[in-house]
């Protein structure tokens, strides 16, 4: 029987030290660089001189390091860091990362960005021969794994199991010996290495958090690579050499800071490019740009450099609210719109505005913004989105997995111009996004993976293959069709 999903992926940030006796305040610090990629729950795990301690709780960083004294039992040579993203069935205590286990020989945590498309399954093995699981996250089958090789050295067990587990992930692990770091063949979710200039290395999501720490950049973790590092310094290995780079698209598009760069490609500026292309894909005529804040504002900056027409502040946010994104139901991201978003009314009052967004997923921002500007006195509003129809889920760690919440696979791009009530409608294109980005002309899709757009997985789905092509054949609007 096919397994059906449970629940909603996850996005998420980790940050890494090792070799450094500030580790912890490091690693608290770079979570505060990487807090947009989660606002769920987060937690340390530092290497003492007593061994490994953990400190961990839900809600935002600052709510569970309320004071600079809960870093002090985390103190020593290393530690690992973690910041969850907000999830609709697995907000519990157990699923906080990073996940800590004390066995008999030794202790290791664990934490991980992305989702394994085939845990549900391993999980079910493994539960059938006896183990027993704490949480109901993914991230804990990859731990079962490394300790069903009884007897191996350490990066065998680690790789064995990492080649056993399928789907996009981005882990790190601490020991008492070291600190490994590995990503999927595909690359889907980013790491980077860093040097820190008073001793010590780090692993982290993004570069901005190496930024925020003083550290230098290394390299990009690749496909199918194990990064240990340890007292001798930093080495580079691999699970598997059958790789293929596919960035996740939506890491350039939405997810990632704009002062971050991915495999040598600047994240803001990638965006303005989107939006410059877009501009020449889907002109309009339009008295003034305006992006919606913050993820849009580069992609705007693009569309008016490239249209001719003036780049306004229409729109305000709110910097004290939640991303709506990341709200885990359908009525918290309604509520939220209004609480983070206000419109500059002398600045839209009788204007035809461009209104640029980077993406849109279920519909609802998109349709209040709209609603705000058109209150305020708009005359025309016409919708860009610098990034394809979202028409497929993700199954490799972002949160939509079924058709069933994308707004694109219901209904046309006219239907979706009428329904949001504006004068025109327009998206980048599959090609324009790839070239835009810029990030490989040998792979294919240029390196990233665009499978919401197109359909075309570039890693099995495993554990939900069955439940995808009952929705995908189910679907009734031309996912050719891009604009309107």
């Amino acid at each position: 029987m096919p397994h059906e999903p449970k629940g909603l992926n996850e996005e998420c940030g980790v940050f890494g030290v090792w070799g450094n006796p500030n580790a912890a305040s490091i690693t608290h610090l770079g979570l505060h660089t990487l807090q947009h990629r989660g606002q769920e729950g987060a937690g340390i795990v530092g290497l003492t001189k007593d061994g490994m301690r953990r400190h961990y709780g839900l809600g935002l960083l600052s709510e569970v390091f309320t004071n600079t004294d809960q870093l002090t039992p985390l103190i020593g040579r290393a530690a690992l860091g973690h910041v969850r993203y907000s999830t609709a069935g697995g907000r519990v205590l157990e699923n906080i990362q990073p996940l800590l286990f004390r066995f008999s020989d030794e202790a290791i945590a664990l934490a991980h960005n992305g989702n394994l498309t085939n845990a549900i399954s391993l999980r079910r093995q493994l539960e059938d021969q006896g183990a027993i699981f704490q949480s109901t996250s993914d991230t804990e089958v990859l731990m079962h794994l490394i300790r069903r090789q009884v007897g191996k050295p350490w990066l065998t067990q680690l790789k064995t199991a990492l080649n056993e587990v399928h789907g996009g992930f981005a882990f790190v692990l601490l020991t008492e010996h070291g600190l490994y770091a590995a990503v999927d063949p595909h690359g889907f979710r980013p790491m980077v290495v860093g040097v820190l200039s008073d001793g010590g290395y780090i692993v982290c999501s993004e570069t901005a958090a190496l930024d925020a720490v003083g550290a230098e950049f290394v390299r990009d973790v690749q496909p199918g690579e194990l990064i240990t590092i340890d007292d001798a310094g930093l080495h580079i290995d691999h699970f598997t050499t059958n790789t293929q780079l596919a960035v996740c698209s939506m890491e350039y598009i939405y997810f990632a800071r704009p002062d971050s760069d991915i495999h040598g490609i600047n994240v803001h500026q990638a965006r303005v490019r989107m939006g410059e292309r877009l501009a020449k894909e889907q002109p309009a005529k339009a008295d003034i740009v305006v992006g919606v804040p913050n993820s849009s504002l580069s992609a705007a900056i693009g569309y008016a450099k490239a249209s001719g027409i003036p780049y306004e502040m229409g729109l305000m946010k709110s910097q004290y609210v939640a991303r709506t994104f990341i709200q885990p139901t359908q009525a918290l991201r309604e509520k939220s719109v209004k609480m983070k978003l206000s419109v500059i009314k002398p600045v839209v009052a009788g204007k035809r505005i461009v209104l640029v967004d980077d993406s849109i997923v279920r519909g609802t921002t998109s349709k209040q913004i709209v609603k705000l500007l058109k209150e305020a006195g708009a005359a025309e509003v016409h919708l860009r989105i610098a990034s394809p129809p979202l028409r497929f889920p993700c199954f490799y760690g972002i949160d939509f997995q079924t058709t069933s919440e994308l707004f694109a696979a219901n209904h046309s791009v006219a239907e979706m111009r009428d329904l949001l009530a504006v004068e025109s409608l327009g998206f980048l294109s599959t090609q324009g996004l790839e070239e835009s980005v810029g990030l490989s002309a040998t792979a294919p899709n240029g390196g990233l993976c665009v499978a919401y757009f197109t359909g075309q997985y570039p890693a099995p789905l495993d554990d939900y293959a069955f439940a995808l092509d009952k929705e995908v054949a189910s679907l009734k609007v031309n996912v050719a069709e891009v604009s309107a």
